[in-house]
């Protein structure tokens, strides 16, 4: 039996610069916290920049802190727009970490009209990697769940507008999303002889702050409940993302905890449904993304 992964096994970073999203608290900050003490330039994309730079004091080694509102696509924008104004030896970027998201919360919407969960952790995200893929080196790193296995896409109705709205229907299919984004992702960037590659990675059960804000108190209580006697530390959970950013692992790849049922456990290759498998479904949804967002990498040509 191999042994398992651990932080220890990251190599020396120095010289690297990576950008977490959503990088002031759970997992996206122990993220940043583990590749900054590892030597790399830790770039925090956040909505609330002074909470931003209060965590960045607290960092070892180098940081900085950009404003970033996935929820926007204007502030998607900016942030893009202000990253290729920056002199040319600054400009690269090794690591994209597309960990940022909120979960089941009461149905709202973006600053574009899109439900709020897809168009923050999917929509927002692939804005954000399609205006800077130019200046990536080495990967992409996108946050999935567990619970894209419940997720089904509805391409008729991505936004809830037809739909009765569910915030853990909504949830999963965020979810499902990221999966087909990095698949249908890693199909162009492989078909373009890129060799940029594309990852995912889930952290079990983790508690963080995202869980607790579904807007039912009971719910919320009892989430808080199994944070304290099931869940994995943030730390622990961020140990697949460490994984997929730093180990030498296909475009493609899926990491997730070890233990039973993917719950808690030492990082390490997962599987995915077949839903988030399908090359078909996820072209569908790159092209309706696309459309959203108005974004679009790489030659439609390469496309299916």
């Amino acid at each position: 039996m191999a042994t398992p992964w651990t932080t220890a096994q990251i190599p020396d970073q120095s010289g690297r610069t990576v950008v977490v999203t959503g990088a002031t608290s759970g997992l996206g900050l122990e993220t940043s916290r583990v590749l900054a003490a590892r030597g790399a330039h830790v770039v925090l994309a956040v909505r609330d920049t002074a909470k931003g730079e209060r965590v960045a004091a607290g960092l070892p080694g180098s940081s900085e802190v950009q404003r970033l509102d996935l929820s926007d696509l204007a502030s998607v924008e900016a942030f893009a727009q202000r990253w290729s104004e920056r002199p040319a030896d600054r400009r690269g970027i090794d690591v994209l970490v597309a960990n940022a998201g909120i979960m089941m919360v009461p149905l709202g919407r973006t600053a574009d009209g899109f439900e709020s969960q897809l168009g923050t952790n999917h929509l927002g995200h692939h804005a954000l990697v399609g205006r800077l893929l130019e200046h990536v080196g080495d990967r992409v790193v996108v946050l999935s769940s567990l619970v894209h296995k419940a997720g089904r896409i509805d391409l008729d109705d991505l936004d809830w507008e037809r739909r009765r709205y569910s915030a853990a229907a909504a949830y999963a299919q965020s979810k499902l999303a990221n999966l087909l984004f990095v698949l249908e992702l890693q199909r162009r960037l492989h078909a373009a002889s890129s060799p940029v590659r594309v990852l995912a990675a889930h952290p079990g059960w983790a508690a963080t702050n995202l869980q607790g804000r579904s807007g039912n108190a009971l719910a919320d209580r009892l989430t808080g409940v199994g944070n304290r006697v099931f869940a994995q530390s943030a730390a622990a959970g961020a140990q697949p993302t460490l994984l997929a950013a730093t180990a030498d692992l296909p475009g493609g790849s899926f990491t997730g905890p070890s233990g039973p049922g993917e719950v808690r456990g030492a990082p390490r290759l997962v599987g995915r449904t077949q839903l988030a498998s399908d090359l078909g479904l996820a072209a569908d949804l790159w092209r309706a993304s696309a459309a959203l967002t108005g974004v679009d990498v790489l030659a439609e040509h390469t496309a299916r």
